[in-house]
């Protein structure tokens, strides 16, 4: 047949399909009883009309798909095949179930070749996501099981097609269409004897399920990130830098985002309200600078509350009550709460002239628009961090910045992007622009705020979702689509997460409790 001659059309079964579809059951199914009775059929179609599915040519059926709804709690556990069904051949369609039960397969077999059976696969996994279904279960028949039966186990026959050193026509098939095996099920059909009556208890997981739940409950999807591009000037006092602060976040919220990120060491300009001499003492300007960081944590909390978006505050200075000095992001949130993120690894300037110490905490923080993390600046050029972050799930990593040059600046930059592909995971960019000579330590800043994505087929070619102008004050947005990543990182190109060798290697964070004597010793 040439697929010049091929008028192929996907519908729904109807009842008046059947018989075309008993010559096609009985063609196919001739060794274990044929076709369904017609009243079977009718019942299945009327109860659940959007899982029988069928390909026609030129109004001739070739292939069908027949589907039920089950309790995947039931279902997913042993059972047989006669559990589908009552003792009138009526299958037992639970109008309420969770899960899709697949009954049969079969494709005309002048049509092999053609893939129509990946077709209807496709469709009945894109039913099972639209009705939000769990799962898709099937009781799979091992039909090439009798040439190996007295040489092998069902067990090492299902091993042996996994690795496909042998070839089953139905196995085979379904393991290639991302369905995993389960269990073996014994006594499954009895009457099939090319399997021996053993059959694979088969199951494609719904990624996208979203079990039912209240709908202020609901985790968000689709998440609106605005970032400022800040820059950096001299002020007056700390309310001048608050009211620029506070108009950026008014504007941002005008905007329903749900993020609000300024860069590292937003408030810095604060040391420039010391005099010129006091400011040569390095380590007395950023303890003076550390005094006003609980008089923003105050204010940022009351914006991110008012205006009704989490604040990612960049980082500022915290002076703990031994003296030593910390960089620190702040993450407020719009119900009140506020968390921290201690900047991890200290540059050689910060630990040189500021004194600052590196913090020995880190963590994903639950929000009301996705599981985020925060690296500050240098944190994110150690691919260790984002991994452990990852690894719990993170959905946004968000980097706040502060470089003074380009070849600084793309140190982040590169780094970010490849945490973003490595992570299968969302990247926000934030720094800080502006020249300020007037101020000691802060003359020059280069920064280009960006948002980097996955690198697969459901993102920009470049997997840059959005950037602003270089050194230009300015805010930047962009929608970031958590489904996503759910999809890229279970059925993406590639899938560095799942496809880790931890056979080979692993990656833990070491418990550093001890140091504030939170952590219990047994006695």
């Amino acid at each position: 047949m040439s697929l010049d001659d091929l008028h192929l059309n996907l519908r729904n079964l109807t009842p008046e399909d059947y018989p075309q579809l008993k010559t096609l059951m009985d063609r196919v199914y001739h060794d274990i009883g044929g076709a369904w009775p017609k009243r079977t059929i009718e019942r299945l179609i009327s109860e659940f009309p959007d899982g029988q599915i069928a390909i026609e040519d030129d109004q001739t059926l070739v292939g069908v798909a027949l589907t039920a709804r089950v309790d995947y709690e039931e279902f997913s556990n042993p059972h047989r095949y006669d559990d589908l069904m009552d003792q009138r051949e009526i299958i037992l369609n639970a109008p309420e179930g969770d899960a899709m039960y697949g009954l049969d397969v079969l494709i005309d077999p002048a049509y092999r070749g053609y893939r129509l059976g990946r077709r209807l696969y496709e469709a009945r996994k894109d039913l099972c996501k639209s009705l939000n279904m769990r799962a898709i279960l099937a009781g799979g028949r091992i039909p090439n099981y009798h040439q190996y039966a007295n040489e092998m186990s069902p067990a090492e026959y299902l091993d042996q097609v996994s690795r496909k050193e042998i070839h089953d026509p139905i196995l085979s098939f379904q393991l290639a269409n991302d369905f995993q095996v389960k269990r073996l099920l014994r006594k499954y059909l009895p009457e099939d004897e090319k399997s021996q009556g053993y059959a694979t208890l088969l199951e494609w997981n719904n990624i996208l399920f979203e079990p039912a739940e209240s709908v202020l409950d609901t985790r968000k999807t689709q998440v609106r990130v605005g970032a400022v591009q800040w820059q950096m000037r001299e002020f007056s006092s700390v309310e001048a830098v608050l009211q620029q602060a506070e108009y950026f976040i008014d504007a941002l919220s005008d905007y329903q985002s749900d993020f609000a990120v300024f860069p590292e060491l937003f408030n810095a300009p604060l040391m420039g309200l010391q005099d010129r001499a006091a400011q040569q003492d390095q380590i007395a300007a950023i303890r003076f600078l550390a005094g006003f960081t609980e008089h923003f944590k105050t204010e940022l909390s009351r914006m991110a509350v008012s205006y009704n978006i989490n604040i990612i505050a960049g980082s500022m200075i915290e002076e703990h009550d031994d003296g030593h000095l910390y960089n620190i992001s702040y993450l407020f949130h719009r119900d009140g709460d506020i968390e921290a993120q201690a900047k991890l690894h200290i540059t050689p300037q910060e630990r040189r002239d500021w004194i600052i110490e590196g913090g020995d905490d880190l963590r994903v923080f639950d929000t009301d628009a996705g599981r985020i993390g925060i690296l500050i600046c240098y944190d994110v050029e150690f691919p260790e961090l984002s991994r452990l972050l990852a690894d719990q799930d993170m959905d946004i990593l968000f980097v706040p910045f502060w470089t003074d040059t380009k070849n600084g600046y793309l140190r982040v930059r590169h780094c970010s992007q490849a945490r973003a592909i490595e992570n299968e995971c969302y990247v926000v960019l934030c720094g800080s622009v502006g020249n300020v000579p007037s101020i000691e330590n802060m003359e020059i800043q280069y920064a280009q705020s960006s948002v980097f994505s996955p690198s697969d087929f459901a993102f920009p070619h470049d997997a840059v979702l959005a950037e602003t102008t270089p050194n230009t004050e300015m805010i930047m947005f962009s929608d970031l689509d958590l489904t996503r990543l759910t999809v890229v990182r279970n059925e993406g190109s590639v899938t560095n997460l799942k496809d880790r060798r931890q056979d080979l290697f692993d990656l833990r964070w070491r418990d550093w409790s001890w140091k504030s004597g939170s952590r219990q010793d047994d006695a």
